[in-house]
């Protein structure tokens, strides 16, 4: 359960990624924290987890968002 408590600090931590250096970090850093804890799934099917894997989704989904940037016209 080392991976549900790493993965419960980086969602605590704050989301204020203020360079794209660190949003490409903690993007790199939630794939690998939503990886981790789809294994550990695999084998438990605990709701818990799914749960966490959904918020860290969402975190990983604004941090690519703002990577990405406005389209432009």
């Amino acid at each position: 359960m080392d991976m549900l408590k790493k993965a419960l600090e980086f969602e605590q931590a704050g989301t204020s990624f203020k360079t794209t250096n660190e949003r490409i970090v903690a993007s790199r850093q939630a794939k690998e924290l939503i990886l981790g804890l789809n294994e550990i799934y695999k084998e438990n099917k605990d709701p818990e987890l799914m749960e966490v894997m959904k918020r860290l989704t969402l975190i990983k989904q604004k941090i690519e968002k703002r990577l990405k940037g406005r389209p432009t016209e």
